[in-house]
């Protein structure tokens, strides 16, 4: 074999590793994100599993058909909620998709409520048509008062609305939400004219196809039918055939018909045609409230939808979407109260422009009695989900930007301006696991993890001193070496990435252990191989180096690329491992260049190396005499 060629300089490769550890540790102690006192700026980003904090899991649907989300919908539903969680603060947060329809949050630190993120904001604008009492009241007492009601229905049962809230309004074109109808969380109720609802006749029970004329899905026509089936053929024949929200002042015994309404879930309320939700007095805004969010996610039906839990409106087709707002804040208006402030963008101010002017001048789908603000105007509805969240009476055509109002603090103003900020959700969640992992379980999780890392690294030295003696403190200074590389990067790289290490991660570094010593076992067998062949172990070294070499290489890719291919396809925790694997079998590569090959060549220069009991090659030299015994006799016999 030829002689290696060239000599090593090992102090060249031990100057540019010691380089390295100087560029590193300056970069923990001085780089961005460092602050605080030596143990904080020592400390890694630590995972959930390791310091505790909070796992949401969060169930997707596009429909109330219960059909699993597209790939396109949930990745982009969970790029918006990673955006609102970043926004409270929260950037170690990690959101991942988890099968088809389920997105899982998980804070590390204190725990959180983090059940507002996956809210879907769906954000519309429509007219108010109609207004009607939501409480849900079956009929009046059986033993009404028999006094004649006049025409007009003279006594009308209260609504909401019966006295609103005064307020000033504002010059036209100021803000939508100058002149809200009455106050409560969105801002506004029905205008003070419940009495003005048409009586509808019990008699007009005739089956009225137009109910349900709207397209319906086939897997909401199903679900329709069963809801009539519960109700009984009376009570969905009385109500497909209103025309009118019911006044049950006049008819009570209409109440008791329609009374298993009332008993429905809101999931079954939600598969109703519009008409009937609004028509039938019995079904309540509590039950509207809780519908799923995509019960009226169609802009182009008209919704039905409640304020203040007591009032129901009839709402237009949205002409201005959640999409049209570019920029949503949380500000203090003139009276030092919390409002939205709402920028739209592109042509969504134009839309906003015609749907004003639309209700300024009650064009198009005419809104009635039941729905004009107190001056007469009438009203927008900021729909948010299944509720109207401000219902203000337009007094001009409002050609610039506008508010939202209602009962806002700062908090909930914030947490609705980021929701609107960040985009609609394209599809609609339901919470199907909450965990919270506390500081001190995840601080056994950490010991346990740390504690398994140690044993591995002390049964590796035992054995590596056991086995080759001196060269056994090439090991151990090795794996020093990679372990201050390691922790080094892990703190600079939670900083700079915001990588997060949990116990995947420890154990990703544990399994690097066994990858450091095959490259151990490779090298110092080759070394042996070599002095086996009849070279003096100062002579070996570089020549088992070049032999050793292209296998640790190898080995040490193989590895790599797993944890790439690894890290790739995996989610979550596993992503971690894969990261943490490829991460420390990197820096070994680093230390077997840099150190281990040349701090052998400087070993091989002492007089410890050359002596077999201090270097652990003793093993070796017995062999090399036994091979010289019969080359001697050879040459006798010759």
């Amino acid at each position: 074999m030829a002689p290696p060629q060239g000599q090593m300089r090992p102090g060249r490769q031990l100057a540019v590793l010691g380089l390295i550890f100087v560029v590193l540790y300056l970069m923990v102690f001085f780089s961005g994100g460092a602050s605080g006192g030596l143990k904080d700026r020592l400390e890694p980003r630590l995972g959930l599993d390791l310091i505790g904090g909070t796992r949401l899991t969060l169930e997707a649907t596009n429909s109330i058909d219960g059909k699993p989300p597209t790939t396109e919908n949930l990745e982009e539903a969970r790029q918006i909620i990673e955006n609102r969680v970043n926004a409270y603060g929260v950037a170690e947060a990690e959101v991942v998709t988890e099968g088809n329809r389920n997105i899982v949050i998980s804070l590390p630190g204190e725990n959180r409520d983090l059940t507002d993120v996956g809210s879907a904001a769906e954000l519309r604008f429509r007219k108010v048509l109609k207004a009607a009492d939501g409480t849900g009241a079956v009929a009046a007492p059986p033993a009404a008062t028999p006094t004649p009601a006049p025409s007009g229905s003279a006594s009308p049962k209260p609504s909401g609305s019966a006295s609103p809230k005064p307020s000033g309004s504002s010059p036209a074109g100021a803000k939508a939400t100058a002149s809200p109808s009455t106050g409560g969380q969105g801002g506004g109720a029905a205008a003070p004219s419940a009495s003005a609802t048409p009586p509808a006749s019990p008699s007009a029970a005739a089956p009225s196809p137009s109910a349900s004329a709207e397209p319906v899905p086939e897997g909401v026509e199903k679900q329709r039918a069963a809801v009539q089936q519960k109700v009984g053929a009376a009570a969905w024949q009385a109500a497909s055939g209103l025309k009118a929200p019911a006044d049950l002042t006049t008819d009570p015994s209409l109440g008791e018909t329609l009374k298993p309404f009332g008993t429905l879930s809101p999931r079954e309320v939600a598969v109703l045609p519009a008409e009937m939700q609004f028509n039938v007095p019995t079904i309540s805004c509590a039950q509207l409230d809780q519908r799923p969010a995509a019960s009226i996610k169609d802009e182009k039906q008209k919704a039905i939808a409640c304020e203040d839990g007591t009032q129901k409106y009839l709402l237009d087709v949205a002409k201005v979407l959640g999409t049209d707002v570019g920029d949503a804040n949380a500000v203090l208006d003139q009276t030092s109260s919390w409002v939205v402030s709402l920028d739209f963008k592109g042509k969504g101010q134009e839309k906003w422009t015609s749907l004003t002017r639309e209700a300024f001048t009650n064009e198009g789908q005419a809104c009635d009695q039941t729905a004009l603000g107190q001056d007469g105007k009438c009203r927008v509805a900021v729909v948010l989900d299944n509720k109207v969240v401000s219902s203000p009476e337009i007094q001009g055509v409002l050609t610039g930007d506008s508010q939202i109002t209602g009962s806002f603090d700062n908090k909930t103003a914030s947490d609705l301006a980021s929701q609107l900020r960040y985009g609609a959700l394209p599809v609609t969640f339901e919470q199907q696991d909450k965990v919270n992992i506390t500081a001190t379980l995840g601080a056994s999780h950490l010991r346990a993890g740390l504690l398994a890392a140690g044993i591995g690294m002390l049964l590796v030295i035992i054995y590596s001193f056991f086995y080759y003696r001196l060269l056994g403190s090439v090991i151990f200074l090795s794996l020093v070496l990679s372990a201050l590389l390691v922790f080094g990067a892990l703190v600079v790289l939670g900083r700079q990435i915001g990588f997060t290490l949990t116990l995947a991660g420890i154990a990703g570094m544990i399994v690097s252990l066994g990858v450091a010593a095959d490259s151990f076992v490779i090298y110092f067998e080759r070394l042996k191989d070599e002095i086996r062949e009849g070279r003096s172990p100062r002579s070996a070294v570089p020549r088992a180096w070049i032999r050793a070499r292209r296998t640790i290489i190898s080995a040490n890719a193989i590895t790599l690329m797993s944890a790439v291919v690894l890290y790739v396809v995996s989610v979550g925790t596993v992503k971690g491992f894969a990261f943490a694997l490829g991460l420390a079998t990197v820096l070994d590569l680093v230390v077997v260049f840099l150190f281990r090959h040349p701090i052998m060549t400087m070993f091989a220069r002492t007089r410890a190396f050359l002596s077999p009991r201090v270097s652990g090659l003793g093993r070796a030299l017995p062999a090399r005499t036994e091979q010289a015994t019969p080359r001697t006799s050879r040459v006798k016999e010759a």
